[in-house]
C-alpha cells in the first residue's frame, strides 16, 4: 500500500462556525487520535484528502505544521448527505509494523449456476488485522457455479500473508438465494384479474 503525503496544520478554534470558516477555504476539520495521546485537531486540505480516501484504509503520512511527521489512517469520515463535501475526518495514529484492524471489500469474479439465483453480501466489507503499512484494499471470492443454498464463510476466504481475520471464521459473508419474483409476479396477475371479474 502506498502513502499519501498530506500537509496540515493544528487548529485552535472549535465549534460549528469555526468549522463553517474551514471549510469555506476549501479545507477539513479533523482529529488525530490514538497511542495515548491527545486528541490532535487538525484543518486538512480538502482536495488533496478528498482524492486520498478514494483509496480504502488509505495510509496517510501527515506532515503537521511542518515539524512533526505522522502516519494514521481514515477511521470515520463524515460527508454532506447532499453535495458529498467532505465535512470532518477521524484520523488514528499509526506506526509501521503496528496491527490495526479495520475492514477490507469483498469482491466477486465468476457468474452463479444457472436458474435465477440472487447473490446476497451478508457482509460488504471483512473485518481483518493487518499491519498498518500493508492493509490490502480488497480480497476477491470466486462464485463461478455456485448455486441456491450455497455460501462462502470467512474461513473460505484466502488473505494475504500477514493478514488475519477479524470475525468469527464460520461467519457467512456471501450466500446464493433462490429467486421468488415469479410466484409473487403469479399471486399479483391473479388478484388482478379477480378485481377485473
Amino acid at each position: 500500500m502506498s502513502e499519501v503525503k498530506i500537509s496540515a496544520e493544528t487548529r485552535s478554534e472549535f465549534g460549528k462556525g469555526a468549522a463553517r470558516r474551514i471549510r469555506r477555504d476549501s479545507k477539513v476539520p479533523g482529529v488525530l487520535y490514538g497511542h495515548g495521546s491527545d486528541p490532535l485537531h487538525l484543518t486538512l486540505p480538502g482536495h488533496e484528502l478528498l482524492l486520498a480516501l478514494r483509496t480504502p484504509n488509505v495510509l496517510i503520512a501527515l506532515d503537521i505544521d511542518g515539524k512533526t511527521n505522522e502516519l494514521a489512517i481514515p477511521k470515520s469520515v463524515q460527508r454532506d448527505p447532499i453535495k458529498g463535501f467532505l465535512e470532518h475526518v477521524d484520523l488514528q495514529l499509526v506506526q509501521r509494523g503496528e496491527k490495526v484492524n479495520v475492514e477490507i471489500f469483498v469482491h466477486t469474479e465468476g457468474e452463479l449456476a444457472a436458474g435465477g439465483n440472487l447473490l446476497e453480501h451478508v457482509l460488504n466489507a471483512l473485518p481483518v488485522e493487518a499491519e498498518a503499512t500493508h492493509i490490502p484494499e480488497s480480497v476477491t471470492v470466486s462464485i463461478e457455479g455456485l448455486s441456491a443454498g450455497d455460501s462462502i464463510l470467512a474461513k473460505d476466504i484466502s488473505l494475504p500473508s500477514g493478514v488475519k481475520l477479524g470475525v468469527d471464521e464460520d461467519a457467512v459473508v456471501i450466500q446464493v438465494l433462490a429467486a421468488q419474483a415469479e410466484e409473487a409476479s403469479e399471486g399479483e396477475a391473479e388478484g388482478d384479474e379477480a378485481a377485473q371479474a
